[in-house]
């Protein structure tokens, strides 16, 4: 009887030519060893040659490799189900046809799983015509959580799962969702396991852009994106009691997946559009937008989704505007100690109503803005409040003309 692998690399490949040699041939370097590897590869309904080429390496390849082909299911989490099922590793490791491991990958994320006993292993991500996410590759860490870093801040699947976690919880990825299915899959293994860990010092794998732009990611409507909010936020809630660990949780899925909807695209959307993101928005403001998520947002972040909480549509497209623009936010000095307010559009605007809570900056923040310094703050914020109202009363006057 054969030994059990220690990892099975699942790969889910549609129309992925050419882009699957560059993967399967870092599979084949991986110096971790053939005999310590099975390959699943689902072929989920490919007509650019994918599947005959997983057939052919197959043949071929040093380490063993199952292949399925399978009609399409329309989305990654169908094939990456297959694999699980057919799994039998230590670990798995999902690995998109497009993109490619670093040569000691696996090699490093096991023996880190192994020596630090944790059920999930980040490895460093570098984008290749893309960007990757980079705030969570500082150092190297044997063992952290979801609560103790900014892992959360990265949730796609690619990475080590001990696969009798997932066994133990039934864990599988929603195929009804068709964007965001790894974040929802991804983030229930940071709260359910025993440890995760970062290896931060070695490059694990690359992030390839296709020329083509069908990378899956690029792909699916708006209100795709709010179904996916809606998952992750309903299962943070699930497992995490209300508070501020859940706050800590939820600034991941208001700022990534929701905010961007009312971004610049925003501005280009039509009135019914509009209208719909306001209403699609709504249940979740309701149910998830607290104090303690506002707070850890930047001011133009907390603005805008305050602006979304109220139904407030007529505000939104200043903000916007003043945020694309990339304009130097006015500030204004609390009289209670050295408060500063970034004065983002409607500061203080009777008719508007926000609350000056709202554009409370921490100083960090503050800082950022032209014409700040430390010892200076009280002529950078004179000169800025009158700059600010000059501007703000031309607007009004035009609008009334």
């Amino acid at each position: 009887m054969a030994a059990q692998p220690d990892v099975s690399v699942i790969i889910g490949a549609y129309e992925a030519m050419p882009y699957l040699i560059d993967c399967l041939s870092s599979v084949e370097a991986q110096t971790i060893g053939p005999e310590r590897i099975e390959v699943i590869a689902v072929d989920d309904g490919s007509t650019d040659g994918t599947g005959e080429y997983l057939e052919e390496f197959a043949q071929r390849a040093p380490v063993h490799v199952v292949v399925i082909r399978q009609e399409n299911s329309g989305g990654p989490s169908g094939p990456r189900n297959v694999g699980l099922d057919k799994a039998t590793g230590r670990y798995v490791f999902f690995l998109d046809a497009d993109d490619r491991l670093g040569p000691e990958a696996l090699e490093r994320m096991v023996a880190m799983a192994d020596r630090a006993g944790t059920d999930v292993v980040l490895g460093k991500v570098e984008g290749v015509n893309r960007s990757a996410p980079k705030s969570m590759w500082g150092a190297t860490v044997e063992r952290t959580d979801v609560f103790s870093s900014n892992i959360k801040f990265t949730l796609s699947a690619q990475k080590l799962f001990r696969r009798e976690l997932l066994e133990r919880h039934g864990m599988r990825f929603d195929e009804s969702l068709f964007t965001g299915e790894d974040a929802l899959f991804t983030m229930e293994a940071y709260l359910r396991a025993d440890g995760v860990s970062i290896v931060a010092d070695h490059t694990c794998y690359y992030l390839v852009g296709r020329d083509d732009g069908k990378h899956v990611t690029r792909s699916g409507g708006y209100t795709l994106r709010f179904d996916s909010a809606r998952a992750l936020m309903n299962l943070i809630a699930e497992h995490v009691p209300a508070g501020g660990r859940r706050d800590q949780l939820m600034v991941r899925p208001f700022l990534v997946t929701l905010l961007p909807q009312f971004g610049p695209k925003y501005l280009t959307d039509s009135e019914e559009v509009r209208r719909h993101k306001f209403e699609l928005a709504a249940p979740l403001m309701d149910a998830h937008w607290t104090e303690g998520v506002a707070r850890r947002l930047k001011v133009h972040e907390r603005l805008r989704l305050h602006l979304v909480a109220e139904q407030r549509p007529d505000l939104l497209p200043d903000v916007v505007e003043f945020v694309k623009a990339k304009k130097q936010a006015a500030a204004l000095l609390e009289k209670k100690g050295r408060r500063l307010y970034l004065a983002y559009p409607h500061f203080r605007d009777r008719e508007a109503g926000i609350p000056d809570a709202v554009y409370l900056a921490e100083p960090r923040e503050a800082r950022a803005f032209p014409g700040y310094r430390e010892s200076g703050v009280d002529t950078f914020v004179r000169r800025a409040v009158r700059k600010a109202r000059s501007v703000w009363a031309a607007r009004g006057a035009r609008a009334a003309a």
